[in-house]
């Protein structure tokens, strides 16, 4: 196994419950130590046991030397995006093509890093360069983990999909991964490449539409929810479609694959209309949270300019996602940023986050419990969609704010709250309840 991240710990451990013998390879050391204690570098749900549980056929190491008489190669680094959603590309196909170099002839090479159609032929190529001749076969599974349930998403996907050159390439590959899924849709290499840009790009589409329609329905006194269940039960469209209002796609997976789509066509005298639109709409959706913010405190605090210059807001939930420690590119911070900018003090709330990294200390305050971050605070905004958070006692909560002014992008606590009066909510797609509201218009030069 080529990298120990996310995408190569969560690999490593399911082939190993699988009966392989596996040797993970990462040139960083603090990361190969850690893992040869049992701690994976991230927090995902059951990985830790995942790796305990299979100790004995688990091995991690520095040393590419050790890939020497290797005779399948799996290559799961995860490919670092910067702040503008680049992927760095180069860094991967460098580490791998150096590692590759050890393995025998005729060896069967996978690859699921997140890279842009037309990267295994580059590496394949890189290879042959640094071998003197090219003598290893390529296959593409492209990752399809879901951070918080990456587990399930390996070992019982709905299917694989898996590109490949030959007939023997597919017979390995197939007995590879049979032990997860007896459903693998075939493809060329550049085939099953192209479809991770796809289906990213989809889910991104589809996430970037439903906010837009949703922010619209808000202007016109429609619901959002009700608007996109009556989308669902199309069926060309499917009750399973990725049309729920909430938040911004954040992370840089989805944005990083527009990003590839878009270089794509551009590279090749192409259009890419949609997958621009799709991340133009959600860059502006990211601004949601504080223009309703802005325009529900403005009214008491005397004017928008002054609006969070002193006041305390708790923010539940600031992992990229619930279940997991990663606070990289998450919105939830983002914004903890912005609010900590604005003047205000900010406390916050996440089941998963023990400690916070240097760059956030004096951000923003780290509580111990949901309650601890909400008392006196004159808003809650709920960011990740933490299970636990449904469980805090509506009474409680109220009784903690010092006004009931909550803020909840996803609709989360909904259902919750229920009907209760005199709770000021405001959540993607549905006019705010029991408020008065500076109009959005005349709040988003200053969130801008």
């Amino acid at each position: 196994m080529l990298g120990l991240w996310h995408l190569g710990s969560v690999t490593a451990a399911c082939l190993a419950e699988a009966g392989r013998e596996v040797i993970g390879v990462d040139p960083d050391p603090l990361l190969v130590a850690a893992l040869a204690e049992g701690r994976p570098p991230i927090s995902e749900p059951g990985l830790t046991e995942l790796i305990a549980r299979n100790a004995a056929r688990l091995r991690f190491s520095t040393d590419p030397s050790t890939l020497i008489g290797v005779r399948l190669a799996w290559v799961a680094f995860d490919t670092p995006v910067d702040e503008n959603d680049d992927a760095d590309v180069e860094w991967v196909l460098g580490r791998s093509a150096q590692m590759l170099a050890r393995l025998p002839r005729e060896a069967l090479v996978i690859v699921s890093s997140q890279l842009p159609v037309g990267s295994v032929a580059r590496l394949r190529s890189r290879c042959a360069d640094v071998r003197g001749e090219d003598d290893l076969r390529f296959a593409c599974v492209p990752e399809n983990l879901r951070l918080g349930s990456a587990l399930e998403s390996f070992r019982a996907p709905a299917r694989i999909v898996a590109g490949v050159h030959s007939e023997e390439d597919r017979q390995e590959l197939a007995e590879l991964l049979a032990p997860f899924c007896g459903q693998i849709l075939w493809t060329g290499i550049e085939s099953a490449e192209m479809t991770k840009h796809a289906l990213n790009g989809f889910l991104a589409t589809s996430i970037a539409f439903a906010n837009e329609i949703a922010v619209i329905c808000e202007a016109v006194g429609a619901d959002a929810a009700e608007v996109l269940r009556g989308l669902k039960s199309e069926p060309r469209i499917g009750g399973r479609a990725y049309l729920d209002p909430g938040d911004a796609f954040a992370g840089g997976t989805l944005a990083r694959d527009l990003g590839f789509l878009r270089a794509l066509a551009v590279s090749h005298g192409l259009p890419a209309h949609v997958s621009a639109g799709a991340a133009a709409g959600n860059a502006e959706h990211r601004g949601w949270t504080r223009r309703k913010l802005l325009a529900l405190l403005s009214g008491e605090q005397g004017g928008f300019e002054r609006a969070l210059n002193g006041a305390v807001v708790a923010v539940w939930g600031l992992a990229y996602k619930p279940g997991t420690d990663t606070l990289r590119r998450s919105s939830a911070v983002e914004l903890c940023r912005w609010l900590a900018r604005a003047g205000a003090q900010v406390r916050a709330y996440d089941p998963s986050v023990r400690v916070l990294p240097v760059s956030l200390e004096g951000v923003f305050e780290l509580c111990a419990t949901p309650l601890e971050a909400v008392a006196g605070a004159q808003a809650l905004v709920v960011g990740a969609s933490c299970p636990e958070f449904r469980d805090v006692p509506v009474e409680d909560l109220l009784a903690s704010l010092a006004r009931p002014l909550i803020i909840d992008p996803a609709g989360w606590l909904v259902e919750a709250l229920g009907t209760r009066e005199g709770v000021r909510y405001a959540r993607v797609g549905t006019l705010v309840r029991d408020a008065w509201v500076t109009p959005a218009a005349s709040v988003a030069e200053v969130v801008r």
